[in-house]
């Protein structure tokens, strides 16, 4: 099993991706202490009554609730233009900040 700190993780998470779709599991250190392992989610039976089993183990979490419209505006420090998706909005802010 490969080790990985959360800075590391952090500036090769696409290498250490693969290698988690390749089989091999990760696990996360924060200060020299292990705080998470990640670790290749099977293809098969991964439809709502898979995601119902982890939810019911502990495994995962539900949202405690959605994003509003003024939760995103603030987040992003202006408003939204009346006809622009969110996705797009949030592409956009992207490009500028490159």
């Amino acid at each position: 099993m490969e080790k990985a700190s959360v800075s590391n993780l952090k500036n090769n998470l696409s290498a250490y991706l693969r290698k988690v779709r390749a089989g091999h599991p990760v696990v996360i250190y924060d200060r020299e202490v292990p705080i998470a392992r990640l670790e290749r989610i099977e293809s098969a039976g991964m439809g709502s009554d898979r995601l119902a089993s982890l939810h019911a183990k502990g495994v995962t979490r539900l949202p405690l609730h959605h994003a509003s419209a003024t939760a995103i505006v603030a987040a992003i420090g202006r408003p939204l233009p009346e006809a622009t998706r969110l996705l797009e909005a949030m592409q956009q802010d992207r490009s500028e900040d490159r």
